[in-house]
């Protein structure tokens, strides 16, 4: 991947060695905010330089020992290419777990590389013409678009079992002001992008579309943490309606479900463990608009395909497996908990109606490793830093608050 991105670990570092994660104290308090903040210094070549900030808070809305820590993450930054993104995600629990609030609010102006569908050769398939592109380019740098996104996304959960829950949720995305860079309708022979040949083949507006609609979702989950579990299982299943009469461009359904594990490997220290995390995202009918569509990295926390950009394998459908090994490093005598490391893999499937392409046709593996610094023992806020790399020379660089899952 010819994106380079550098941060200023100095500064990062500084913050975390000399934050409360030292404290050797963790005890909680009911209603007290944990907060864990993290400047944002970065650069990229798609976005320019970046700065910014963002925030993990943690905080008992009740008794801690029948009351689950509820977590929000939140960050702002601006790129010198223009780009101003906000983000709110959150996962809340009321007294005694009687309520789950799940919430994904984002403003977006901002651009991103898009790509051919599915996984597999027709996903590398830039439709522009070749000479348009210099003769070292790379597939990794795609097609960018300028877009602006209001995402709104709230789930309200019933506790109606230990651990068991029901509910609702409304799901608003509209993307407006799209630009694809690369479209020319003037040229001859024409220039078309896959993101435009889509839409106008599907029936969507290039410039602008929406996805309106209302969900049932049933849960379970009994990790201890959920910033950074050491134990407990999560499962999510969500069945989404989208239809015309709610505001959507067109009528679809579509079906989320996941899983996640955590399994310890010693005794003596909680934070040996190994993760395992799966979803599966479904157009189970009607069609979804372009950037829609189930995508590598549209999560809930954006957490998912380390090694590969945002939405570089998107299709009709789309699973992905992640498995990590989190281990304590036990360099500091007067801090051992400060450090820990990671080894991570991960898969992506992805299906392309239009080309005949079938989920596990065509799989993308990548592999990682990560260092992890305990910046808030009371709520387990960890800085993470992580590198990927796909098996065609993808790679990428990561700084994040919490862990991926």
């Amino acid at each position: 991947m010819k994106t380079k991105i550098a941060t200023l670990f100095l500064f990062v570092l500084f913050a975390a060695f000399t934050g409360n994660a030292q404290s050797d104290s963790v005890s909680v308090e009911v209603g007290k905010f944990y907060l864990s903040p993290l400047p944002i210094i970065s650069s990229n070549p798609a976005f320019g330089f970046v700065y910014g900030a963002a925030a993990s808070a943690g905080v008992y809305f009740g008794d801690p020992s029948t009351t689950s820590m509820s977590n929000g993450f939140l960050t702002g930054s601006y790129s010198t290419k223009k780009q101003l993104m906000f983000t709110f995600k959150t996962t809340m629990y009321s007294n005694n777990n009687d309520w789950m609030l799940m919430g994904d609010w984002r403003l977006f102006f901002s651009s991103q590389p898009t790509y051919g569908l599915g996984t597999g050769p027709q996903a590398d398939d830039l439709t522009g013409i070749p000479e348009l592109y210099e003769a070292d380019s790379d597939i990794s740098e795609g097609e960018l678009m300028e877009f602006n996104l209001i995402r709104f996304h709230q789930t309200v959960l019933k506790q109606v079992k230990p651990n068991f829950f029901l509910g609702l949720g409304y799901h608003l995305d509209a993307h407006f002001d799209i630009k694809d860079q690369l479209l020319d309708l003037e040229s001859e022979p024409q220039v078309l992008t896959n993101h435009y040949r889509y839409s106008v083949e599907n029936g969507f507006d290039p410039e602008k579309y929406t996805t309106s609609g209302v969900s049932a979702n049933v849960i379970y989950d009994s990790r201890d943490n959920v910033a950074n579990p050491y134990t407990g299982r999560f499962a999510f299943a969500s069945f989404r309606a989208i239809p015309k009469f709610l505001g959507s461009t067109k009528n679809a359904t579509t079906l989320w479900l996941e899983y996640r594990d955590y399994f310890s490997l010693s005794e003596l220290n909680p934070r040996n463990i190994f993760a395992f995390w799966t979803y599966g995202n479904f157009t189970t009918s009607g069609t979804l608009p372009y950037m829609n569509l189930p995508a590598l990295g549209w999560d809930q926390m954006g957490r998912s395909g380390r090694a590969f950009p945002q939405g570089r394998f998107r299709g009709e459908n789309l699973y992905y497996a992640e498995a990590e090994w989190r281990f304590p490093l036990t360099l500091l005598k007067r801090n051992p908990d400060l450090l820990g490391g990671v080894v991570f893999a991960n898969m992506t499937t992805a299906s392309n109606k239009a080309d005949e392409v079938k989920l596990f046709n065509y799989v993308e593996p990548a592999a990682g490793l990560g260092l992890r610094i305990m910046i808030q023992k009371q709520s387990r806020a960890n800085l993470t830093i992580d590198y990927g790399w796909g098996m065609n020379g993808e790679g990428a660089f990561y700084l994040n608050l919490n862990e991926y899952f």
